[in-house]
């Protein structure tokens, strides 16, 4: 029995180790497809882009692995079963339980790792991808001056070259303005050709300018003129032959936020300071209720009530039967008709104040609620994609002694049609969550409690040899349906 459990696991290992590597790479190049414009044009070295695909490729992991666990699985079985191996082990009085033992028990150590994974390993590298990525994007591009166009790229001017020659990067009338002084175009440089280039740092952008000149329009600094609001521009222009100008380049390097700015975010968090924060905004949302509700009976309510501050305690907001009756018309009779009118537009004026106060702290309520909703989902997010590697095995291993196909072919349909079924489910259920139509816990195990009872149906269905699922089956079926009914074709023909 040790050598059948020892031929069971290394024929999984295998297209575990395989399928994973395969849906992780897929993974990787969708976020390369998604994050394009975010990376191409910023210099970025290869050490920082390899840092960067590395700690994305460790946050995949536990989205991999579920559909690695089911769609090896599905070939594991389905190559047993192809190769009639899983026929000879139940002829030999091997059910198919004992033969997924071994399997089940990896697979459980399998899902209580990915625990430990997502609680301890995911946090930091979420923390450590989003805070590159975040400083990736930040980064300023690549100096990339355009001909025929202004380019503002460099703080404090503005350049513009008529056309560049591609072969010896020449350029042909090029146009500078300084606004470092923040008083409009007073300093011009323009050059009748030039060449461009950067320093050794890459941190000084050198250009030699040929045949120009320099405007610059200086302001006269007359104290009377000033306090008549009169300001004269004195022009002053400077011929040359060649000359040098050297600007520096700031925001072109990539610089290091600080990670503890981004440690606060749900995705960056374990158990513990997931349920620690989700218990503080719990408790801070209750006191902003009593306050909303102590505020509404004071201030708005009970405007000018004579009762005492321990009898309006005991009214709640939510409790109609709580709220004394009042006949308005009858207190309206006993005034004139100015004084009504008055109270009319008085009490339109609290009315709108209090719709104001309503509506201001429904939002906000509101919105503490939601942000309490997406730590609630992180927290049982550890659990889901965990269980989720179980429950497709259970799915897989059973499909596979069904359809008795192997490969990557049609168990790699399959796997992808499950997956996608979990993986809309899944998202369905954590918008429901998001916007407080379901419980976190109803909403973030809803996959589960669907696809658990499917993959003990198809458990159940492998044990007893069914042929639900067996295409074989259902090709005779219809070529069956397709004699009886020529058969009775020709009948009617008269034939027969």
């Amino acid at each position: 029995m040790k050598r059948l459990h020892l031929f069971v696991i290394k024929s999984f290992i295998g297209p575990l180790v395989l399928t994973f590597f395969i849906v992780l790479f897929i993974l990787i190049m969708q976020f390369l497809w998604k994050y394009i414009d975010d990376l191409v044009g910023k210099g970025l070295e290869l050490d920082t882009l390899s840092e960067l695909l590395f700690y994305f490729s460790v946050s995949f992991i536990p989205m991999a692995l579920p559909l690695a666990v089911l769609l090896a699985s599905l070939m594991t079985f389905g190559n047993l079963g192809e190769n009639l191996e899983l026929t000879a082990l139940k002829s030999a009085g091997i059910s198919l339980q004992r033969i997924m033992t071994p399997l089940i028990i990896l697979v459980i150590m399998i899902s209580i790792g990915a625990f430990f994974f997502s609680n301890n390993v995911l946090p930091r590298a979420n923390l450590k991808s989003r805070s590159l990525l975040w400083d990736i994007q930040q980064q300023r591009p690549e100096l990339n001056i355009k001909a025929g166009s202004f380019y503002n790229g460099i703080d404090g001017f503005s350049i513009k070259v008529a056309r560049k020659d591609p072969k010896t990067n020449l350029l042909r009338k090029v146009l500078i303005y300084d606004h470092r002084d923040k008083q409009g175009n007073v300093a011009v440089t323009y050059a009748d050709s030039g060449y461009m280039r950067m320093s050794p740092g890459d941190s000084t952008l050198i250009l030699t300018l040929y045949n120009g000149n320099s405007y610059n329009e200086v302001l006269e600094e007359d104290r009377k003129r000033i306090r008549r609001n009169i300001r004269t521009y004195p022009h002053r222009r400077e011929t040359f032959k060649e000359q040098t100008v050297m600007l520096a380049l700031t925001g072109f390097g990539l610089s290091r936020s600080d990670e503890d700015l981004f440690k606060k975010s749900y995705s960056m968090m374990n158990i513990d300071q997931l349920s620690f924060i989700r218990d503080s905004m719990i408790d801070i949302l209750h006191e902003r209720k009593e306050i909303f509700t102590s505020t509404m009976l004071q201030s708005h309510y009970y405007i000018y009530s004579r009762r005492m501050p321990s009898e309006r305690k005991k009214i709640k907001i939510s409790d109609p039967s709580s709220i004394p009756k009042f006949e308005p018309y009858a207190a309206l009779s006993q005034l004139s008709f100015m004084e009504q009118l008055g109270a009319v537009d008085q009490a339109l004026s609290y009315a709108k104040s209090s719709q104001r106060f309503i509506t201001s702290s429904g939002s906000n309520l509101i919105h503490h609620t939601k942000r309490i909703r997406r730590y609630q989902i992180e927290w049982h997010r550890k659990f889901t994609l965990s269980f989720a590697c179980f429950i497709f095995f259970f799915i897989g291993a059973p499909l596979g002694a069904i359809i008795r196909k192997g490969g990557l072919g049609m168990p790699v349909v399959v796997s992808v049609v499950f997956f996608v079924i979990y993986y809309v489910i899944t998202l369905t259920g954590e918008k429901f969550v998001r916007e407080d139509v379901l419980s976190p816990f109803t909403g973030m195990w809803i996959s589960s409690i669907i696809l658990l009872p499917l993959g003990i149906f198809l458990t159940y269905k492998a044990t007893v040899d069914s042929a639900i699922l067996n295409i074989d089956t259902y090709y005779n079926f219809l070529k069956k349906l397709l004699l009886h009914g020529k058969r009775a074709l020709k009948m009617e023909n008269g034939n027969y």
